[in-house]
């Protein structure tokens, strides 16, 4: 029986070429000269710390720009709160979403079932989501569907077994 699985994934390697590209590019843009700014990867976040609210902003859309720039979608990111550090500086964690939750694979086998195509199954894996069915055209229909859909993570697709 055909299947397929559903991941929600981001590439380490594309967010930690961007986290550096950023870096470089604050380091030497003049906006940001003797502001203190820095982005730095550690784990599963990214950690933004600059001198005012404004340059916060100014800092985030620039790792935006890296991460699209890389095809990382911008929905793996959960951004913290904005919070004051020490020497009337601010600071910012934004941790990166890797895996489909409980809630969200309820969400999702529940909008696979609602698409109304018979011989579908869905059903998670720990942090995955197994999808089955008799026709390769009906898992090529749900996956059409899934990717036109805004669920809140990036959503890619692997495992594809015939």
């Amino acid at each position: 029986m055909p299947s397929f699985d559903v991941m929600s994934q981001v590439d380490d390697q594309e967010v930690r070429n961007a986290v550096d590209q950023a870096a470089r590019e604050i380091a030497n843009r003049y906006d940001f000269k003797g502001t203190g700014s820095s982005i730095e990867l550690g784990g599963d976040e990214i950690r933004l710390h600059t001198s005012s609210a404004d340059k916060l902003r100014a800092l985030r859309q620039v790792l935006e720009e890296k991460l699209v720039k890389r095809q990382v979608s911008l929905k793996a990111l959960d951004y913290g709160d904005v919070e004051d550090a020490a020497g009337a500086t601010v600071r910012q964690t934004v941790k990166l979403a890797a895996g489909i939750t409980a809630d969200k694979a309820r969400e999702l086998n529940k909008f696979i079932k609602g698409l109304g195509l018979k011989g579908i199954q869905s059903q998670a894996q720990g942090d995955e989501l197994r999808v089955t069915a008799k026709k390769r055209d009906d898992l090529q229909a749900v996956m059409t569907a899934l990717r036109e859909g805004d669920f809140g993570i990036p959503i890619t697709f692997g495992n594809r077994r015939d």
